[in-house]
C-alpha cells in the first residue's frame, strides 16, 4: 500500500467508530501521547501550539473585560477543601492527596488542586477589607488534577490545563452579572475563534458545580450527536465568602460578605474542535487556532528556483503575520498532501516550475477540498480574506449540522429515539430531580442546559406529564 493511503487506513472509520476515530486522529496527528501515569497525557508541540493560540485569543478577551492574571499554589491544605460542605462532597472522589514529603509524613494532608476556589477564597479574605477593594477580577492559567476513572485525551484526563477566573463583588447582582458576561464571552470566542456554534444556558440543580448557587454552560454538538461541555461559569453568592470569611466594610459602615463567581475553559476545547470539524481525512482546524495556517509544498523542488520562490513566498507571509510552514523535506508530494490534510492545515500552496513560469500557485482548501490558482503577487493580500472565508464556512457548516440535529420531543419514547439517533432533544421539564434521574436511567441522556429564551415548546413535562416549568436540552454527552 502506498504511503499516501496509509494515513486514512490507520484511522478508524469516521461514521461507524467515531470514538476510535477520535483517538486515532489525536495520536496520528501528533497532538498528544499517553503519559506514563494512567490517565495523563503529554501534549506534543503541534497540540500545544493549538492551546497557545486558544490561550492568546482568550487571554486578550479576558483582559479586555478588566481582569488581571495571577497565579496561586498547586497544593492546598486539606482543611480548606472541607470548609465548603457541598464543594468537598462534589470533588472528594476526584481529589489526589499528598501525605508525605521530604521523607516524612505531613502534619496536614495536602490536596493537589482540582480547582482553586478554596485557596483563592483564603487569599481574598486577606486582601479584601473595604468596598474600595472591590471588585476583585482575577484569572489564572494553570494545571489542575482530577483523578478520573475513565480518560480520553483532551476530553477527560487526570491532569489538564485551563484558565479559571475568580471574582469578588459587593453585591449578588454584580456577581451574577459577571457570571453571565463571561458566558457570553465564551460563546463569542467559540463562534469567532473556533468556528464552533454552542448552546448557552443554565444548568439544572443536579448538574451545577459543587458549591454554586447557579451554573451556566456552553454545550457544543460533536459530529456523533453527543454534547461536550466546552465552558462553564458559576455564581456562588455568599457560599465561599461565608466559608472563608471574606468580608468588606461597606459605605454604610457595616461589614458584609462579598459575592463571588468563578468560570473556566480548558484544553477540552481542543477535543471540541477535533470532533466538531474533523472528517475521515483527520483534523480540520479553524484558521485562527491552527499552528500553521498555510503550508507550502514545493513541487519538483530539485529544479532550479523552486525552493527559492517557495522561501520567498513564506517570508512574505511571515511578514504579514500569517503562520506558515514550508516543507522542503524529501518526502513525496503525495505523502506531504496527506500529512497536512491529516494535521488539518487550512490552506495548502503548491509551487512548481510551471507555476513559477506562469506567476501562480495552486491553492487547496482543507475545509472543502476546493482547489484554485492564485497569482503569486496577490498571495499576501488575499490570504487573510481566504482564511476568514474558511472560518465562516466552517462555522456555517457546523451550525447547520447542530440545528439539523436538534429535535423537539414531547414524551420519553421520542426523547430516547432522538438521542439514540445522535441528536439533542429540546423539550419541557417540570424541574423535579426525580424526572431528571429517570430520563438519565431510561435514555442515558443528561440535561445539558436551559436556554435563556424560555419560550415554551409545550406545557407538559416530557417525563411525568405534569405542568412544565422549564424548556431544556437533553443529550448524550462526553
Amino acid at each position: 500500500m502506498s504511503k499516501e493511503k496509509e494515513f486514512v487506513k490507520e484511522i478508524a472509520d469516521f461514521e461507524t467508530d467515531f470514538p476510535q476515530w477520535y483517538t486515532d486522529v489525536v495520536l496520528k496527528a501528533q497532538l498528544v501521547d499517553y503519559g506514563p501515569v494512567k490517565g495523563t497525557m503529554v501534549i506534543r508541540p503541534y497540540g500545544y501550539a493549538i492551546w497557545e493560540a486558544i490561550q492568546k485569543e482568550m487571554d486578550d478577551r479576558i483582559k479586555a473585560t478588566g481582569h488581571r492574571n495571577a497565579y496561586f499554589p498547586l497544593l492546598i491544605p486539606y482543611s480548606f477543601l472541607m470548609k465548603e460542605a457541598e464543594h468537598v462532597e462534589g470533588f472528594a472522589p476526584e481529589v489526589a492527596i499528598v501525605t508525605h514529603a521530604g521523607g516524612e509524613e505531613l502534619s496536614e494532608k495536602l490536596v493537589i488542586r482540582p480547582t482553586s476556589e478554596t485557596i483563592i477564597g483564603q487569599m481574598y479574605s486577606k486582601w479584601i477589607q473595604s468596598y474600595r477593594d472591590l471588585p476583585v477580577l482575577i484569572n489564572q492559567w494553570a494545571n489542575v488534577m482530577r483523578w478520573e476513572k475513565t480518560t480520553r485525551p483532551f476530553l477527560r484526563t487526570s491532569e489538564f490545563l485551563w484558565q479559571e477566573g475568580h471574582t469578588a463583588h459587593a453585591t449578588d447582582e454584580e456577581a451574577e452579572e459577571e457570571t453571565i458576561k463571561i458566558l457570553h464571552l465564551y460563546e463569542e470566542f467559540a463562534r469567532n475563534v473556533l468556528a464552533m456554534p454552542v448552546l448557552i444556558g443554565k444548568k439544572s440543580e443536579k448538574e451545577k458545580f459543587a458549591g454554586a448557587i447557579a451554573t451556566y454552560s456552553m454545550e457544543a454538538m460533536m459530529k456523533d450527536g453527543k454534547s461536550l461541555q466546552a465552558g462553564t461559569t458559576h455564581f456562588f453568592g455568599h457560599n465561599f465568602a461565608e466559608a472563608f470569611n471574606i468580608k468588606f466594610l461597606d459605605k454604610d459602615g457595616t461589614h458584609k460578605y462579598v459575592s463571588t463567581s468563578s468560570w473556566g475553559a480548558s484544553t477540552r476545547l481542543i477535543g471540541a474542535i477535533i470532533m466538531v470539524h474533523g472528517d475521515q481525512r483527520g483534523l480540520c482546524l479553524p484558521p485562527y487556532v491552527a499552528p500553521y495556517q498555510v503550508v507550502i509544498i514545493p513541487i519538483a523542488q530539485h529544479k532550479s528556483g523552486v525552493l527559492d520562490k517557495a522561501a520567498e513566498i513564506k517570508a512574505n507571509l511571515d511578514k504579514a503575520g500569517i503562520r506558515v510552514s514550508l516543507d522542503d523535506s524529501d518526502n513525496s508530494a503525495g505523502w506531504k498532501f496527506n500529512e497536512y490534510e491529516m494535521k488539518g492545515v487550512p490552506v495548502r500552496l503548491e509551487i512548481g516550475p510551471r507555476d513559477i513560469e506562469n506567476g501562480i500557485v495552486t491553492l487547496a482548501r482543507r475545509d472543502n477540498g476546493e482547489k484554485q490558482t492564485l497569482p503569486i503577487d496577490s498571495i499576501v493580500e488575499e490570504m487573510p480574506k481566504l482564511l476568514k472565508q474558511i472560518h465562516d464556512g466552517m462555522y456555517e457548516k457546523a451550525l447547520n449540522f447542530m440545528n439539523s440535529h436538534i429535535k423537539q420531543v414531547e414524551n420519553l419514547d421520542e426523547l430516547k429515539k432522538t438521542v439514540d439517533d445522535g441528536n439533542f432533544a429540546l423539550t419541557m421539564w417540570c424541574g423535579d430531580r426525580e424526572c431528571e434521574d429517570k430520563i438519565k436511567e431510561l435514555t442515558n441522556a443528561s440535561s445539558r442546559n436551559m436556554p435563556f429564551d424560555q419560550t415554551p415548546v409545550g406545557d407538559k413535562c416530557v417525563c411525568c406529564g405534569k405542568k412544565a416549568k422549564h424548556k431544556i436540552y437533553f443529550g448524550k454527552a462526553y
